[in-house]
């Protein structure tokens, strides 16, 4: 069911609601198996954009090597989830999928990668688990998001359909074949709304910054995160920071530029899982091509 042009104005958050308990946390990673890969030395833990699925990250295991077991999420509202209800706001989101993620086994030898909204999510998950008590990630990459603490200045999810339709397509989200990206974006569209409800009505909670390394990765031609936008990120972690630019748009990864991002990403993997294991990177160690 689609959403009429204008939409009522969404109610503010109340008290967060029930979802996925811990004995069904496989909903959140339908594409793992039931035990997390023993042998693999580091997992990559991957979150979409608002309106994204796990389909973005199709092919991503056999680029990045054998050495690092990718691991989509799958967020309410979509695919196997498609009869739950989306979140409309963070702290539950993130706190959920943390409870998830450290009931999978996920929590350890562990690194997050986010794009736009998913860049968000990693983030506080992150926070979130430190506060459980569990490690933070080995790394953060980041993509196409500006730092948490400049959130709040947009309020994309009160746009008409389609003025909602016209940012998509301006920010190159629609693909190479626009007539067959529209069809697809007009079912995805409620699910949208409700991701970017939790985007602009996200504020950031002053806390100590996280201490792992993080990649901010971003694009020259995104208006939604711009190179100084991306690279105050800085401001969220004690270790290093390294911003990486990519020709294209906001949704870059899923164009021309994806093969050069994932070259990318397979050598600073390659180095993390050298650096914790000591084993060789590239061909000569565990992850040969």
């Amino acid at each position: 069911m689609l959403l009429t042009d204008r939409p009522p104005r969404p109610q503010e958050p109340g008290p967060a609601l029930t979802r996925t308990p811990t004995a069904d946390v496989d909903a959140w990673f339908p594409d793992v198996s039931a035990t997390p890969d023993p042998a693999a030395p580091l997992r990559l833990i991957c979150l979409p954009y608002a309106g994204g699925t796990p389909s973005i990250f199709r092919d991503w295991s056999a680029a990045l090597g054998s050495a690092v077991a990718v691991v989509p999420v799958l967020l309410p509202g979509r695919g196997l989830r498609i009869r739950e209800q989306p979140y409309t706001s963070m702290r539950p989101l993130a706190e959920q999928l943390a409870a998830a993620i450290a009931a999978r086994g996920l929590a350890e030898r562990y690194a997050l990668f986010g794009h736009s909204m998913g860049a968000l999510v990693a983030y506080e998950v992150a926070c979130e688990l430190r506060r459980r008590g569990f490690a933070e990630p080995a790394h953060l990459f980041v993509s196409g998001s500006k730092a948490p603490h400049l959130y709040g200045d947009r309020a994309d999810h009160l746009l008409a359909d389609p003025q909602l339709r016209d940012l998509v397509r301006d920010l190159g989200g629609l693909g190479p074949d626009e007539q067959s990206g529209e069809a697809y974006l007009e079912r995805r569209l409620p699910v949208l709304r409700a991701d970017l409800t939790v985007c602009d009505r996200y504020r950031w909670t002053p806390r100590p910054p996280l201490r792992c390394p993080m990649t901010a990765l971003c694009a020259t031609h995104d208006p939604i995160a711009t190179a100084a936008q991306v690279e105050a990120w800085r401001e969220h972690t004690t270790g290093s920071l390294l911003r990486r630019d990519f020709p294209g748009n906001h949704f870059y990864l899923t164009g021309p530029a994806r093969s050069l991002l994932l070259t990318q990403l397979r050598r600073d993997l390659d180095a993390l899982v050298h650096a914790h294991t000591g084993e060789p990177a590239g061909p000569s160690g565990r992850n040969p091509s």
